[in-house]
């Protein structure tokens, strides 16, 4: 499938999409680091970056606690990545101890940016919603002002034929939903 915009937009947003063949490579800091900065420069309510990356790489002590928190559908495809990566948001600011209502909001906007720079790089980075948030705030130590919201699979390119054959089908780009149904001008149309 080739995605087509309604507008044209910029090559790198229209490319970006989320594969789940990876070779089972390692990264090396200078691969994995750089996506770590791209995500450091999203925006944020009052500048407060509530955002946290906690991750693990293959072949590490780390590893194996992290793979657990995945749900079995996510195992099937995600043994093969090189670093997981749960995303976490500080819930309060730092400079008055209030809610940040917007946490959620500005920790995305974080995880864009790394996942525009993986893709960028040639990486894979796919987010997850699979995966047990109450354990990943215990086993990973995750203080009560933080909230856990999403996990991150990256790694190099792989072959789609090393997929589970359920997957192999789906192994390409998702079309999105046309502009009429997410965009309303003057309020709400349901």
């Amino acid at each position: 499938m080739s995605r087509q915009s309604q507008y044209p937009i910029q090559p790198y947003l229209l490319n970006r999409w989320s594969p789940r063949a990876m070779s089972g490579e390692t990264l090396t800091p200078d691969e994995l680091m750089p996506l770590f900065e791209a995500a450091r420069f999203a925006p944020s309510s009052y500048n407060a970056q509530p955002w946290r990356f906690l991750y693990a790489h293959r072949e590490t002590d780390s590893w194996q606690p992290f793979f657990d928190l995945l749900v079995p559908f996510n195992q099937s495809w995600a043994h093969k990545a090189a670093v997981f990566i749960v995303v976490v948001a500080k819930t309060t600011f730092d400079h008055n101890n209030k809610p940040s209502v917007t946490h959620a909001f500005d920790a995305g906007a974080a995880w864009e940016n790394l996942a525009l720079e993986a893709s960028a790089r040639g990486l894979v980075a796919h987010g997850m919603e699979g995966f047990d948030y109450g354990a990943a705030k215990t086993k990973l130590n995750i203080p009560d002002d933080h909230v856990v919201l999403a996990m991150i699979a990256i790694g190099k390119p792989g072959r789609k034929e090393d997929l589970p054959a359920e997957l192999q089908e789906r192994e390409e780009p998702s079309d999105r939903r046309p502009l009429s149904e997410i965009v309303m001008e003057g309020g709400f149309k349901g």
